[in-house]
């Protein structure tokens, strides 16, 4: 056996998903609002003029891959570590590899890192002056909020780029890809895949490509050919690869059986919310799915008419994923009631929409002195914020403007007439509000 078999073999022995990584800008699959012809990240790709970044995203939508691409297509070296199982120790070798590589080679490196959520203060302390001093390009990956999982000072120099879940469009284009690449696919095995079944592994793989590669490839390998040396993969194999049933309704029933599920728990109807719910569930369709929609609802229609809505939402979410199926069902069918059951007020969805308006559109942020952090500030400043009164000296609450001046008459919150923000209402009058 010479060097290029056992290249070979070991190259065959890779999973599927890995083969089939994208090596290119061109096969690179989904992602085009953010590498689009005209896009910031693709220019700054073709000039080698990216710099550190965070690629946030859900599994499986190719954060990895483009890293890679990204190193490749720069002539840069690249360096993988991952944050579950690399210390301080580790980064500092990284560091100084590339201190060399750049001093002597004119070499730069990007050094990406896998779970970047996971560094601790400690770890991600020890990264940051090689990231200010431009000796690493650094690209976190992570499926977590970099904002709210990770290191301010490590995100404020870091670009932020959201990636998002997978198209079932674009998953069942990469599945028939992998079927007749001979060379990192499928090719060779002569597969032949009821076009129901990849359609139910592009939908069930939840925008996840490395999960649909690998139950694919399962399928494939477990089928056994038949009498004319052709693997056919029908619908029953892929719901065994992926283990989960194939949906006993169209798409569109599908959407139509969660919209009625939705307004139902607006509507107050349990009766009708549970059918809809064991509908959806008993179909096939990932009962996650109802959790994440009980849970916007529980905030969304129900809100601070009765706060509990949601404990009681993320309560039953937690129990599921503690007890699985099916026991896990009644903590759902117990929140569903709740939230049906509970008083509605959409104040919160109302709040939040205008606040965001505001954000998106006023950049004028005068924050008023006596609230600015006067530790970098000046003497004016610190003269100033002596104004900041401490709401405990008044009792627990004093009026004062907290909002910027362009804004300071703005009000997001109005309590309605249900539920707890009545007694809201009766705190805010004993308190003296005056909105």
């Amino acid at each position: 056996m010479d060097l290029f078999d056992f290249n070979e073999n070991e190259e065959r022995a890779k999973p599927l998903a890995e083969r089939m990584r994208a090596s290119t800008l061109k096969d690179f699959v989904g992602q085009r609002h953010l590498i689009s012809e005209n896009s910031l990240l693709r220019r700054a790709i073709a000039l080698d003029r990216l710099g550190s970044c965070i690629f946030w995203g859900p599994p499986g939508c190719g954060k990895t891959t483009l890293a890679n691409i990204i190193a490749a297509q720069t002539n840069a070296e690249f360096i993988k570590l991952n944050a579950v199982s690399s210390g301080v120790a580790d980064v500092k070798k990284a560091v100084d590899k590339a201190h060399d590589n750049l001093k002597m080679f004119g070499k730069r490196t990007y050094l990406m890192l896998d779970e970047c959520h996971r560094f601790n203060k400690t770890q991600s302390d020890s990264l940051l002056p090689a990231i200010e001093q431009g000796t690493i390009l650094f690209i976190g990956s992570t499926t977590e909020n970099p904002y709210a999982s990770m290191t301010p000072a490590i995100v404020s120099r870091c670009r932020v780029f959201k990636f998002e879940a997978l198209t079932t469009e674009d998953i069942r284009g990469a599945l028939e890809r992998a079927l007749t690449d001979k060379r990192k696919g499928l090719g060779e095995y002569r597969a032949e895949v009821d076009p129901a079944a990849l359609d139910h592994l592009a939908v069930m793989a939840g925008g996840d490509l490395r999960t649909a590669y690998n139950a694919l490839e399962l399928a494939v390998l477990t089928t056994p050919a038949d009498d004319h040396g052709v693997i056919r993969v029908t619908l029953s194999d892929a719901e065994q690869s992926i283990q989960r049933k194939a949906l006993s309704y169209n798409e569109d029933l599908y959407y139509d059986i969660l919209s009625a599920f939705c307004k139902s728990l607006r509507g107050s109807d349990a009766n009708a919310a549970l059918y809809y719910a064991m509908r959806l569930i008993e179909g096939g369709c990932d009962p996650l799915l109802v959790f994440r929609r009980l849970i916007a609802h529980s905030s969304e229609d129900v809100g601070m008419a009765n706060p509990q809505a949601l404990v009681m939402a993320v309560s039953a979410l937690t129990a599921f994923q503690n007890m699985g199926y099916p026991e896990g069902l009644l903590p759902l069918t117990e929140a569903i009631i709740y939230v049906c059951e509970a008083e509605k007020s959409n104040s919160v969805v109302m709040a939040m929409d205008a606040a965001r308006a505001d954000a998106k559109n006023n950049r004028d942020d005068d924050i008023p002195l006596y609230l600015r952090d006067t530790s970098y500030g000046s003497k004016e400043m610190k003269a100033e914020s002596k104004k900041y009164k401490y709401p405990h000296n008044y009792g627990g609450y004093v009026e004062q403007q907290y909002l910027p001046d362009s804004l300071k008459d703005r009000v997001y919150y109005t309590p309605s007439d249900k539920g707890f923000e009545q007694t809201i209402k009766e705190i805010r009058k004993q308190k003296g509000k005056k909105r």
